[in-house]
């Protein structure tokens, strides 16, 4: 049996335990109480907190609510003013579209008032315009286009008067500036240059032996003259004239082929195509050292160097050519000379004016292969081989009024001194005296000329008018047109000079 103490031990440590155990779990308790109460006041902390936070948010809201609704309102308000703005400015203009459109209508409507006004008033101008020019007719005696004749025919009247006059002013003046040194500038270069007058004639004459050449020459039904012609492409006529035929061409060049040609044959004896054929080809290769021979020779007796071939060719051709019977060749190495020593007199390019003079007339050499004024076809070909622009203007412009440069002005001025030399150029008395007869008819054609006489030598023509008909304006002027006429009328070498005399004598006697 367990002892009581321990018993009682037992129970006094039981009951130290329970009560051990009270106090903890009322310790417990209590600590759970007062953790509670700090949860609970932690928790109405945070839920005072975030109800504050809460508070302020929403404030915040409202107040970022209230400045958006705000803001918006205020634009809301600003595009409504936009929007009445716009409005009433649409308004305005259609009110002021609809004003114009009125105004428009209204002006339309006194426009078509108008119109018909005027042309009421038109039609009442016309019938009296043709009232007052018919009673204008009865008075004058003149209808309204006669009347308009007259008028516009007095306008061209006084026009021309005045341009005549300030054209004769101007002439006057630089004439008298210009003759004493042109007068000078012409006698000295004429003066240096002394060459003799040539008076060669081309011929296209073959003498014979005796007439039975001729049969000989025309072989057996014409074999050996067809032949020749063929070969040479000139005509052979022969005819009745004694010991001699005729060769016909408009080529210079192949006419004297042809003519070299018979006089070989004949002088050989043998006439029969194949031998034609090699006198022809033989006549034709003399013929061109002739021509070369004499380009060069053209070339040195000016001085002139450095000229293409084909242009020294063609220069020599010119030795067959004849204009009035002067030979072409040395009436360009005379205007060459001429030129030259014009323009040394005048300062001007001595070597350009000696290629202009010289080359001036080679369009001569073939303008019977192309058609066209001689002067132009030689510039072109001139431009062609490379010559100097100014020598190409002389070459153009020897036979032209305008002259770009002083140089082809020099050349057709010696131009000009050459052919009229006495005796450079030859031509019929016939043809002589006819050509005078119609220079003095062209010049008495006109109104005003009291007579007129052709001198030297067909060169100048001097007009006598009536001073009571013309003043010295008009007789300017028509020297101008007698000039005009004498171009496109008449053919002529060289230039025709057209000197028109006014006089006005007074005459009283002294008793």
């Amino acid at each position: 049996m367990i002892p009581l103490e321990i018993i009682i031990v037992i129970l006094a440590v039981l009951a130290a335990a329970g009560i051990g155990v009270a106090i903890w779990l009322a310790l417990k308790t209590k600590n759970e109480a007062i953790q509670a109460e700090s949860s609970r006041e932690r928790a109405k902390s945070i839920v005072t907190q975030a109800e504050e936070d809460s508070r302020k948010v929403l404030l915040a809201a409202q107040e970022e609510a209230l400045k958006l609704r705000n803001q918006t309102e205020s634009e809301l308000k600003d595009q409504r003013q936009e929007f009445h703005r716009i409005e009433s400015r649409h308004m305005q203009r259609e009110e002021q579209l609809e004003r114009k459109i009125e105004l428009q209508e209204d002006k339309q409507r006194e426009l078509a008032a108008k119109e018909a006004e005027v042309e009421e008033a038109r039609r009442e101008a016309v019938e009296l315009k043709a009232e007052q020019a018919k009673a204008l007719e009865q008075v004058a005696g003149l209808s309204v286009d006669e009347a308009r004749e007259q008028v516009v025919r007095r306008g061209e009247e006084e026009a021309t008067h005045d341009l005549s006059k300030r054209y004769y002013e101007l002439e006057k003046e630089y004439k008298e500036k210009a003759s004493d040194n042109a007068r000078k500038i012409i006698t000295i270069a004429i003066n240096r240059l002394a060459t003799d007058v040539v008076s060669e004639v081309t011929t296209s004459t073959v003498s014979l032996p005796n007439d039975e050449m001729k049969g000989r020459l025309i072989g057996r039904e014409g074999r050996n003259i067809r032949t020749l012609e063929a070969l040479t492409g000139v005509d052979v006529i022969i005819d009745d004239t004694p010991e001699a035929v005729t060769v016909s061409c408009f080529d210079p060049v192949r006419r004297a082929i042809a003519r070299l040609a018979l006089e070989k044959l004949v002088s050989d004896g043998r006439i029969q195509p194949a031998r034609i054929e090699d006198m022809v080809n033989r006549a034709k290769e003399e013929i061109d050292q002739i021509i070369w021979k004499a380009g060069e020779q053209a070339t040195f007796e000016v001085g002139v160097s450095g000229l293409d071939s084909e242009l020294i060719r063609l220069l020599g051709q010119l030795k067959f050519r004849y204009s009035y019977g002067e030979n072409v060749l040395q009436h360009s190495i005379e205007v060459s000379l001429l030129s030259g020593m014009l323009a040394a007199e005048a300062g001007a390019n001595v070597q350009v004016a000696k290629v202009g003079g010289l080359l001036h007339d080679i369009g001569k050499s073939v303008t019977h292969e192309v058609s066209g004024p001689h002067a132009e076809i030689g510039a072109e070909i001139a431009r062609k081989h490379g010559i100097h622009h100014s020598s190409y203007r002389g070459i153009l412009e020897h036979h032209s009024d305008e002259h770009e440069t002083i140089e082809s002005f020099l050349v057709a001025a010696a131009d000009a001194i050459s052919a009229s030399r006495p005796g450079a150029r030859r031509e019929s008395l016939e043809l002589y005296v006819t050509r005078l007869k119609e220079l003095e008819a062209v010049a008495t054609s006109f109104s005003g000329v009291e007579r007129a006489f052709a001198i030297q030598a067909g060169r100048e023509v001097r007009v006598m008018v009536k001073p009571e008909d013309l003043d010295d304006i008009k007789a300017a002027t028509l020297a101008r047109d007698i000039a005009k006429k004498v171009e496109a009328d008449l053919v002529f070498p060289g230039q025709i000079k057209v000197t028109v005399i006014r006089e006005t004598r007074s005459v009283e006697y002294a008793k």
